[in-house]
């Protein structure tokens, strides 16, 4: 039996001049071809009103226009209409100049209809203003200036050749003045346009590139210190292994050769291998993360996913260290936009209050005493028994180098909080008054079958004493 394939259905025609003329979404296309686009629509708009214009008002009083001369303009207009839109599908670069040259386009046709249509005397030359503030927004001074100079020369012909009729009629002589009252608005209001509208759009413009150059820049720095913040949680999985390979082959090298003839070497190698895997490990999470393009990737887990597998870490790492973890059951199975940057960013703290700790750690996982505005909320406190923060360090915490210990160069806390802040949290860090720190992490969850929180709400840090 042959298989049935479903009938390709073409555009319609509505549908494809819809396409046409549907203005481009931001970003998707570059700004010259947007404003190419832009000033081909502006000529189809403005030439349709003023034949529904013509013909309402031909119908009331008949317009002294020759049909002949219409029918020759319009098609005109069409053609020019036609070229432009298979230049804008077609051509791989839009430049200023082109775009010049449509609106000269413009401007001819329009001078063209003043020519069998009164000149001066037809309203519709202060079209030119409008193309001239078009031009303004759209190319640079010299193209700008050179086009208002080019619209005062053709009203002042006009106005000319008015003036050069002789009219002895008084309703005539104050006409002439209208007329000359209106080229003296035409030439102030061109002079205006090319001075100040042309640099404001200029001013735009830069303003546009500067913001683009910093969200770029900003974007960079976020990707840097993701790279930073993971580089840190490696070299502390790091360290445990290497140290145990370390002190395990120390052991070994102060062995005779006759002692290590009598010695069981295979459960000393099976731990070395052992080590080695996690150290491999470890170095295979940061390639991956630094090969991630995209947010996608990201690894969404649940709240007691990523609780267990910080505390399979602490205990494997830390296993002497008391710490105690604690999952609240309505946060159980909300789910976090979670990728490695914050899972070490959140052992980091716990191994902070674990050398701070005199003897225990407590880690909770809760929901926020209030949800945010953009959603739901969960919080994870770490709490030890310590000394508590000092008040040098918590005048500047948060910032990069900031530590009381030697052998710390002081980027842990600055690095969490920037992972933190990257997945829409923040940090509050202060002293109980009991006694001891308390970090509190917030982070945005969805429910359990939803999709994950979108980043882009980035807070600052607070620290309080």
């Amino acid at each position: 039996m042959p298989a049935m394939t479903s009938p390709v259905t073409r555009p319609s025609l509505r549908e494809r001049v819809l396409e046409i003329l549907r203005p481009e979404p931001a970003g998707t296309e570059s700004s010259a071809r947007q404003a190419l686009q832009r000033l081909l629509l502006l000529r189809l708009l403005v030439t349709l009103l003023s034949l529904i214009g013509a013909a309402i008002f031909h119908a009331f009083s008949p317009l002294n226009i020759a049909p002949l001369f219409l029918a020759g303009l319009v098609a005109g207009i069409a053609a020019s209409l036609g070229i432009g839109y298979w230049r804008l599908r077609r051509a791989t670069l839009i430049t200023q100049r082109e775009l010049f040259a449509q609106l000269v386009v413009d401007a001819a046709f329009l001078i063209v209809l003043l020519l069998d249509t009164g000149g001066a005397g037809n309203p519709m030359i202060s079209y030119l203003l409008v193309l001239l503030a078009v031009g303004a927004t759209l190319l640079n001074q010299g193209y700008v200036t050179l086009f208002s100079l080019g619209s005062i020369l053709t009203y002042t012909f006009f106005l000319l050749s008015e003036l050069q009729n002789e009219h002895t009629d008084h309703m005539m002589v104050n006409f002439q003045l209208h007329l000359v009252g209106m080229w003296v608005t035409f030439v102030l209001s061109a002079i205006l346009i090319t001075l100040f509208v042309t640099r404001m759009a200029a001013a735009i413009r830069s303003r546009e590139l500067t913001l683009a150059k910093a969200r770029e820049n900003e974007m960079r720095n976020e990707q840097l210190v993701a790279i930073g913040t993971l580089a840190a949680g490696t070299a502390h999985a790091l360290g445990t292994p290497l140290s145990t390979m370390s002190v395990l082959l120390t052991d070994l090298d102060k062995l005779s050769a006759e002692e290590l003839a009598r010695t069981p070497l295979k459960d000393d190698i099976s731990l070395l291998r052992q080590q080695v895997v996690r150290c491999k490990d470890s170095l295979n999470q940061l390639t991956q993360f630094y090969n991630k393009s995209n947010r996608a990737e990201l690894l969404g887990s649940t709240c007691e996913e990523l609780i267990a597998d910080i505390r399979d870490y602490i205990v494997n790492i830390h296993p002497r260290a008391r710490v105690q973890f604690h999952v609240d059951t309505t946060t159980a199975k909300l789910r976090i936009a979670a990728d490695l940057s914050l899972r070490h960013a959140v052992i980091n703290l716990i191994e902070n209050a674990i050398k701070a700790a005199h003897s225990q750690v407590e880690v909770r996982c809760r929901p926020c005493p209030v949800e945010r505005d953009n959603g739901q909320c969960m919080e994870i406190c770490i709490e030890d028994d310590g000394p508590g923060i000092p008040a040098s360090v918590m005048e500047n915490m948060g910032e990069p180098f900031i530590s009381t210990r030697k052998d710390s160069m002081g980027l842990g806390i600055f690095l969490a909080n920037a992972a933190i802040t990257r997945h829409a949290g923040s940090i509050e860090m202060f002293n109980r008054k009991s006694g001891g720190a308390m970090s509190i992490i917030r982070l945005p969850t969805s429910p359990a079958e939803g999709s994950l929180p979108a980043e882009g709400d980035i807070r600052e840090p607070s620290w309080k004493e």
